[in-house]
């Protein structure tokens, strides 16, 4: 199974762990105190961030598949490639 596959299903049951907790926070009546109302709201960020990341997840594999950009030509070509000619030595008086 690859890394993708297994940070997918990861977060999935992070996303859903984390919204049955806030749904169970809301029926037992606990979200009514003080601490209960920060654990929802912990719950609901943590649900926020990571069905973000999901979306961003889905919409990056469903993207069509980039063929590599064609290599850039970094040196022009002339059309008569002349050598290099070492210069002539100069005669010492």
């Amino acid at each position: 199974m690859s890394d993708r596959a297994i940070l997918f299903l990861f977060s999935l049951f992070v996303e859903i762990a984390s919204l049955a907790a806030a749904v169970w926070l809301l029926a037992t009546g606990q979200a009514g105190t003080v601490d209960g109302l920060f654990l929802l709201l912990t719950c609901l960020l943590v649900a926020l961030a990571f069905g973000l990341y999901l979306v961003f997840m889905v919409r990056r594999a469903m993207e069509p598949a980039r063929a590599p950009a064609p290599a850039a030509q970094t040196a022009k070509t002339t059309p008569a490639a002349q050598p290099q000619t070492k210069p002539t030595p100069v005669a010492q008086a």
